[in-house]
């Protein structure tokens, strides 16, 4: 699907969505922050060609408003073609172990197909061969699963995560220009990145997005590389140009919390943001980015001059990150739409039901700042 066309329908069927959701759903339940499963369904015929089909969607947690806001869009989509789905997932992110008894328990229910936002890419592989095995078809969102096995995935819902990451390094650049123009190996500048994970397939390509985007823009200024920190990133960023760190004009250091909780996130975000030659920091999730925004409670070092403090860029929406950008510590921030995701997951489901092809459907990432967050087709996009 074209962008152009994307941008179109994420617009017109946000704002639908929003509208809908905001008179309640009779049949469906509120996700509750501390984890568990909501049920949706709709008694009313669908005019797309909805049966009744009951599928089981599977989220990473219901410990944010993204996640809260994913749920909202499977809630429309269930209204509009008279289906139902029962969401479930664990309380934390981290909760790897969680998620795949829920999968599995899933698909001993033998529903007509499952959506699935995979907490860790690599650990749902043999789940997923259970669910082609017992003729299930899955649709991922959020996340990918490179190494699914054949057969078992019928198509992706997803942000094209490396360019929503280029996204961040290109509108954070400009910023930093002239300090990494100024960078010499004897006089290093630091571009601090903290991701809430180094395994989910979506943060693996959001933080090399990021990172390969702010590579290219530095070559540019004829200035060196190096990349530092989580060992997954470094390596991944090897073949990139970059080279040893006391050769390096900049450093980009990643950090990735035990869990994914903002505490921790904050932790990394503190040891980068204490450093003396730090110049910039991107936070490249709803969590993390507000990790930053925690760090910045003790540290008081982020701004939006270059010359004041730290300029920090965040990922996703909701309300401390909003804040963030209001109050002139945050330049700005991508968000993405999970509601989207949600809603085109249930589509998508509903299609195969059906025995109509599909294929993945790539979703945007918007770049949003003080100027533009009450812009039509931006403001939809900003869950609390």
């Amino acid at each position: 699907m074209k962008k152009k066309m994307l941008a179109v329908l994420l617009s017109s069927a946000m704002v639908l969505s929003m509208a809908a959701c905001s008179g309640g759903n009779q049949d469906g339940g509120s996700a509750s922050s501390d984890g568990g499963e909501t049920e949706t369904s709709s008694d009313d015929g669908g005019s797309d060609g909805g049966g009744s089909y009951t599928f089981e969607v599977l989220v990473k947690s219901f410990q944010s408003t993204y996640w809260q806001a994913a749920v909202q869009g499977i809630e429309q989509a269930c209204d509009e073609l008279g289906v139902k789905a029962n969401a479930n997932g664990p309380a934390n992110e981290s909760d790897i172990a969680d998620q795949i008894t829920m999968i599995n328990d899933a698909i001993q229910k033998k529903p007509d197909g499952i959506g699935l936002a995979a907490c860790d890419a690599s650990s749902v592989i043999d789940s997923l061969g259970k669910a082609a095995e017992a003729g299930i078809p899955v649709v991922c969102f959020d996340t990918g699963v490179d190494d699914a096995p054949e057969g078992s995935v019928y198509a992706t819902v997803a942000t094209d995560n490396a360019s929503a990451g280029a996204v961040a390094a290109e509108n954070m650049f400009p910023v930093i220009e002239e300090k990494i123009k100024a960078a010499s190996s004897s006089a290093q500048v630091r571009v601090g990145e903290v991701n809430q994970d180094a395994t989910g397939l979506n943060i693996q390509q959001r933080g090399l997005g990021f990172i390969e985007k702010m590579i290219e823009l530095c070559g540019g200024a004829d200035k060196k590389v190096a990349v530092v920190g989580n060992e997954f990133y470094v390596n991944a960023s090897k073949d990139k140009g970059t080279v040893d760190e006391k050769e390096a004009d900049v450093i980009i250091e990643v950090g990735v919390p035990a869990q994914t909780t903002v505490d921790l996130a904050s932790t990394e975000a503190q040891k980068i943001m204490s450093k003396k030659d730090t110049i910039a920091i991107f936070g490249s999730n709803q969590t993390t980015a507000e990790g930053v925004i925690t760090a910045n409670q003790t540290l008081n070092k982020l701004a939006t001059d270059p010359e004041k403090g730290i300029i920090g860029v965040g990922f996703d929406a909701g309300t401390p990150q909003k804040e963030a950008i209001l109050n002139d510590q945050f330049i700005g921030s991508v968000t993405q739409s999970p509601l989207m995701m949600g809603y085109e997951c249930i589509q998508t489901l509903n299609k195969i039901a059906n025995g109509e092809d599909v294929s993945d459907i790539p979703m945007n990432g918007y770049w949003y700042n003080k100027d533009n967050m009450e812009d039509d087709d931006i403001k939809p996009n900003l869950y609390d």
